[in-house]
């Protein structure tokens, strides 16, 4: 019994002592062989990092393409609904001038403007077939736009009251000051023939007179933004603001007998 029991020491000193020197030279051997293989791994993760991040940037570059197109799409479509309802909204005003008016008038689009006067002529889908004839006022919902001066059988050419051709008789609504107005080529009118004295000021409104044939009474034509005396001391002028933007015109009425 003793010698059994010392045999199985003796074997399990052995086993241990063993254990122990493995154990050594595992760890012994650890960090080398890590430190071995850190290398390819750390190629492996960048590798793995750079093909991820193509993969990734492909997707992303064609998911905003697609949102950029549809972003596009959308704001194309916006722009269209808001056209719509500001031509809705002209052509709502227009049909109501249109019927409260005293005058009998045709509605006309403009589809262009003449190449030779580009800021004071303009072209309307109207003409002679549909009963114009020259000299006809046109205007729109805000107020006087010009007079026809040349026509074809479907189109007609509108001389714009910015031209310095045109003359209206006008008249000072507060005042009832008369006067005539006349184009300056620009964006503003000028109306004239002013004595010193006479009873005008910025903000007044300035009406057609009647006293032009052409131009029924009580049309719009502006309204006074600045008042100076002519260089010749005798009389006055003033300078007006159009109540309408020329500019931007595209539907009018031709005002027929």
């Amino acid at each position: 019994m003793f010698k059994f029991k010392k045999k199985t020491l003796i074997y399990f000193s052995v086993v241990v002592s063993s254990l122990l020197v493995v154990s050594g030279l595992f760890t012994a051997l650890r960090n080398p062989a890590l430190n071995s293989l850190r290398f390819p791994l750390n190629i492996l993760t960048l590798i793995r990092r750079e093909v991820g991040g193509v993969i990734f940037y492909h997707r992303n570059y064609l998911q905003n393409e697609f949102l950029r197109k549809e972003s596009d799409f959308l704001k194309q479509k916006l722009r269209t609904v808001e056209d719509i309802y500001f031509e809705n909204k002209r052509l709502k005003n227009l049909l109501s001038f249109k019927q409260k008016s005293p005058y009998k008038v045709i509605a006309a689009m403009v589809i262009a403007r003449s190449a030779d006067s580009w800021s004071s002529l303009i072209i309307i889908d109207k003409g002679s077939y549909q009963g114009l004839r020259r000299g006809l006022a046109v205007v729109s919902y805000l107020g006087l736009v010009g007079r026809v001066v040349e026509l074809t059988q479907n189109t007609a050419k509108i001389m714009l009251i910015n031209d310095p051709n045109i003359g209206v008789a006008a008249i000072v609504q507060r005042s009832r000051q008369q006067g005539a107005v006349s184009g300056t080529m620009g964006s503003s009118l000028i109306m004239r023939y002013l004595p010193r004295d006479a009873d005008i000021k910025v903000s007044d409104t300035v009406l057609t007179s009647g006293l032009t044939e052409v131009y029924p009474k009580g049309l719009l034509i502006g309204t006074v933004v600045s008042v100076g005396e002519e260089f010749s001391g005798l009389s006055r002028y003033a300078i007006i603001k159009p109540a309408v933007n020329l500019a931007n015109i595209e539907e009018v009425l031709i005002v027929t007998p």
